[in-house]
């Protein structure tokens, strides 16, 4: 390990925000914080702007960690506390003043803020909350607040930071206890599920709170998401959803975010490293069947099953269900429900809500429904308008299997040359060193 004991701003952040750069746990939707007029910034929905670096991940926020120094050993994190890395710390004045400056600048909508632990969790926590009360009451910061509860923590000071902060996050690392037994032998699932819980609790009580009293203060109003990292332990495709359809029922999460290992450390309890890298495209399915999760009523048993536990790399997760399931097709447009129009290939959650309305004025057809925005390559397939098919088509799984791979899934670019560069907030900016030493003599609070 080596530390240094003076470093400037600049540096500082350079460290800070690469290293922060493996968290993809980065959303700013779900919260309505408004500017009342005295202070700097805004949380409204339609405020929050998203731009991606290279990576497609969202970097609409400053994202930093507080401090890189860590007392853990996480064997696939490369901020662990056996690696030779330069570490680094920023004080609660130093994050206040990035996220102030930056915010004027127009650069950043709002403040994603992870960390290692430093010394302890509670004394990391203590710092975290000292950051986002300057932030908050002396600096009158009123944007987005992204914050981690560090396990292990004091359940005190982690209800006080979700007092000030708009998202909790508490990072469940990997899919299952055994795997996290294995690569984070420092961690146990009881400390990082028990702060889960009381974000949890403490949110149901607040939104009684509000209900009786209007002005009480928000508790993590957008709620709370956690992160796993997919890809460096066994688990099947079938185990990680059904460990989020779990959180997602028994936590009450906003989100569960997936993230694709990526090879930082040699250690032989990790996977070997090869000429493919990370996993993008498992992640890329592993999204796509939590969007069904969450939005289109399906369940983790339907996607996947012990005998089939993995997704089909050739089509997405919806596509694959209907390929194993055409008994249930072709769905008629004009009299399906709305729950069996979310199953059909090439229709989204709100094109099924413009066919439903649409269709009280009158039949539909396939002019009407590729107006309305269906995929209609895709979804002629499983359909029939006035009981007619777009074309003569057979269900049969290999005819519509061969038919789908000849139009072919249009993938991500991201999927296919995706880089792990944390995005430079100074890429297309030329900044100079002063302006870091001048800022945080001059410009802390104004």
């Amino acid at each position: 390990m080596r530390i240094q004991e003076s470093m400037t701003l600049y540096e500082k952040l350079n460290i800070l925000t690469d290293a922060a750069k493996y968290d993809v746990a980065c959303t700013s939707s779900g919260t309505s914080r408004k500017n009342d007029g005295t202070g700097m910034g805004s949380c409204e929905q339609s405020g929050i702007c998203h731009s991606f670096s290279a990576d497609g991940r969202c970097i609409s926020l400053l994202k930093i960690l507080f401090t890189n120094e860590c007392i853990y050993d996480c064997k696939y994190c490369v901020n662990r506390r056996s690696n030779d890395v330069v570490r680094t710390s920023f004080t609660p004045d130093e994050v206040c003043m990035l996220t102030m400056e930056f915010y004027r600048r127009n650069y950043i909508e709002g403040l994603f803020l992870s960390s290692g632990i430093l010394k302890s969790p509670d004394y990391t926590m203590e710092l975290i909350y000292a950051t986002l009360y300057k932030l908050r009451r002396e600096c009158n910061f009123q944007g987005y607040i992204h914050v981690k509860a560090i396990p292990g923590a004091n359940q005190e000071l982690i209800q006080r930071v979700g007092f000030l902060a708009d998202r909790m996050s508490v990072n469940l690392e990997l899919p299952t206890a055994e795997s996290l037994k294995m690569l984070a032998p420092h961690k146990t699932r009881k400390k990082i599920l028990t702060p889960m819980r009381l974000v949890q609790t403490r949110m149901t009580e607040n939104k009684q709170e509000i209900q009786l009293y209007r002005n009480a203060p928000r508790f993590v109003p957008a709620g709370q998401s956690t992160q796993m990292i997919i890809g460096a332990t066994p688990e099947t495709d079938y185990q990680i959803m059904q460990v989020a359809e779990s959180l997602y029922q028994k936590f009450e999460l906003k989100r569960v975010f997936y993230s694709a290992f990526v090879h930082v450390n040699e250690d032989s309890a990790l996977p070997a490293k090869t000429d493919e890298g990370p996993p993008l495209l498992r992640e890329h399915r592993l999204y796509q069947a939590d969007w069904l999760l969450r939005y289109y009523h399906f369940q983790a048993g339907e996607l996947l099953s012990e005998e089939n536990p993995n997704f089909n790399v050739l089509f997405d997760p919806k596509c694959n269900w209907a390929l194993k399931h055409l008994e249930q097709f072709p769905v008629e447009i004009n009299r399906a429900d709305y729950k069996m129009l979310l199953r059909v290939p090439g229709i989204g959650y709100k094109s099924a809500v413009r066919i439903v309305k649409a269709r009280r004025l009158g039949s539909l057809d396939f002019q009407d429904l590729k107006k309305i925005g269906v995929v209609l390559k895709r979804a002629l397939y499983f359909i029939t308008c006035s009981g007619k098919m777009m074309y003569p088509t057979k269900i049969e799984e290999d005819y519509i299997t061969r038919n789908l791979l000849d139009s072919g899934e249009k993938l991500p670019k991201e999927i296919t040359n995706m880089g792990y560069r944390q995005l430079s907030l100074f890429d297309d900016v030329r900044f100079r060193e002063n302006f870091y030493e001048s800022s945080y003599e001059n410009h802390i609070c104004m």
